[in-house]
């Protein structure tokens, strides 16, 4: 049976970079957020979001991302109406995607929301990625040319640190490719080792 290793931390704290790093040691990995813009421009999709948000939100039949964003960001109503249609595609893909993975013995699932959305509930162990507030911060700046103000805003709207790592198995502390190589490496041989074990 696949085990499921969720990959989590808030943003900036650079979880691509150790998704990526997985990816090239040979571990499949999922990207929820990077699947989910691609499921958003299903038809079934699209005619949920139409329905519940109405054709305000597009032009000329493509979705306006941007606007919808803007919409769903403070209103936390509206936001769990998105969510409520992304989320349920996103797991119906993931679990197909799970089917053609089966024959590996784990696989990556990343996710920003993984506490907040539940997901965390289907995975056999958690990975927490972390990185002192400032570089995140920056990091973010750099990565969406966006203000600081707007980072700190994003980075309220998640679970803090602490609470996610709370409930994760391991914590990998991203400061430098450097820092995280040893620690990628070292869960990796315990999760073989449990695998030949079992």
């Amino acid at each position: 049976m696949t085990k499921i290793i969720g990959l989590t931390g808030g943003i900036g704290s650079g979880k691509t970079t150790v998704a990526n790093e997985f990816l090239s040691l040979g571990v499949p990995v999922y990207i929820t957020d990077l699947e989910a813009k691609k499921l958003m421009q299903s038809d079934s999709v699209l005619k949920q979001i139409k329905e519940e948000f109405g054709s305000a939100v597009f032009d000329k039949g493509v979705l306006l991302r941007d606007k919808l964003s803007e919409i769903v960001f403070n209103d936390d109503k509206r936001l769990g109406k998105l969510n409520s249609i992304v989320h349920p595609a996103v797991k119906q893909h993931f679990r197909e995607w799970l089917l053609e993975h089966q024959n590996n013995p784990f696989v990556i699932y990343e996710s920003a929301i993984l506490f907040e959305s539940g997901s965390y509930k289907e995975c056999d162990y958690i990975i927490n990625v972390v990185a002192p507030l400032e570089i995140r911060i920056q990091r973010v700046i750099e990565r969406d040319k966006t203000t600081r103000e707007k980072v700190l805003e994003r980075i309220k709207n998640q679970w803090n640190d602490e609470e996610k790592s709370s409930k994760s198995d391991f914590i990998i502390k991203n400061t430098s490719m450097e820092a995280i190589k040893p620690e990628i490496v070292k869960i990796l041989k315990f999760l073989r080792i449990k695998q030949m074990k079992s």
